[in-house]
């Protein structure tokens, strides 16, 4: 044996030769994925910054470099809430607030309390599982426009069912997508197709909770929701965490469930963000004014959900400590 092997049998080190060399096919594999997500994300996100820097009008569609340079203009028209425009994007982001609280609370609500009760097993439990998904796997345009017809006034199921059949709210039928009732129209609509994703979550990490857990639990004399608050909940919660997060983006960004049910004009009452945004850049071909909310709008969703990682991440590391 050498006196160089020696000393690296003593020392513990391999020369260098023996080292392993570096591999670049990952980096080859990941090559395409990241030119995918320059092309189709980062690209036109930097285009429409750029944008909001422009009085870009119907007038500069054909060339839009052609559209004068406005600086801040476009963000002190959209931020000053004393003007039309500013108003009513406030209004539009506090009725999303609203929206968003109410149908994530009712999507994780109702999905954890389905995924607990169908913890247990018993007969029919398989098919139950299968139609609580079926508005998860329907296509959203087909679900939100039959949601559309069950609105109807006249003719739609919902006032059928509630007016005539059950008697409630006396004979006259109700406008359910016009008014205030839109906004909860909208807001039946989005609970319906998103608690089916919660119910999906939290039945999967259901599965990694030891059934003897709940024996002993039981056996100290546990009741039903003193497991449910001392076991399930805080064995969840890490799933919860991220599971509120893509409730929360999916929601707030919501454009195809209020665009399907009400088309290009929402009513006030049911004006969201996203459909704001499409507004104001292509029904009044404005898409300086439209790209400046929407920069607002990415800000906002950034900071919302740093500000949640920073909050749910201390409260873990509290609870672990």
């Amino acid at each position: 044996m050498s006196t160089k092997s020696r000393v690296s049998r003593v020392s513990g080190t391999r020369p260098k030769s023996a080292r392993p060399r570096r591999s670049h096919v990952p980096y080859l594999l990941l090559l395409p994925a990241l030119l995918l997500e320059l092309l189709i994300h980062l690209v036109p996100m930097a285009m429409g910054i750029l944008m909001s820097f422009r009085g870009l009008t119907q007038f500069f569609i054909r060339d839009w470099s052609r559209a004068p340079w406005t600086g801040w203009a476009n963000y002190e028209l959209v931020l000053d809430v004393n003007r039309p425009v500013g108003e009513a994007l406030l209004r539009s982001f506090l009725t999303t607030c609203l929206f968003t609280l109410l149908s994530v609370g009712l999507c994780w609500l109702l999905g954890t309390a389905a995924a607990v009760f169908m913890q247990e097993s018993f007969r029919g439990r398989g098919l139950l599982r299968a139609l609580f998904l079926v508005p998860y796997a329907l296509p959203v345009y087909a679900a939100v426009i039959t949601w559309a017809f069950m609105f109807q006034r006249d003719n739609g199921l919902v006032n059928h069912v509630l007016h005539d059949q059950l008697g409630l709210g006396g004979s006259e039928h109700t406008f359910w997508l016009l008014g205030d009732n839109s906004f909860w129209a909208l807001l039946t609509v989005s609970v319906w197709k998103g608690w089916p994703f919660a119910f999906l979550i939290v039945t999967a990490a259901l599965q990694n909770i030891p059934g003897e857990l709940y024996e002993a639990a039981a056996l100290d004399g546990a009741g039903i929701w003193q497991q449910i608050s001392r076991i399930t909940l805080p064995s969840v919660g890490a799933v919860n965490q991220v599971l509120v997060l893509v409730l929360f983006l999916w929601t707030f960004n919501d454009f195809n469930t209020p665009f399907v049910l009400f088309g290009k004009a929402a009513p006030e009452a049911a004006d969201l963000i996203s459909l704001h945004i499409y507004q104001s850049s292509f029904v009044t071909w404005n898409f300086g004014t439209g790209s400046a909310m929407s920069v607002l709008l990415l800000l906002f969703l950034l900071l919302a959900t740093a500000g949640y990682l920073l909050v749910t991440t201390r409260g873990r590391r509290k609870g672990h400590g």
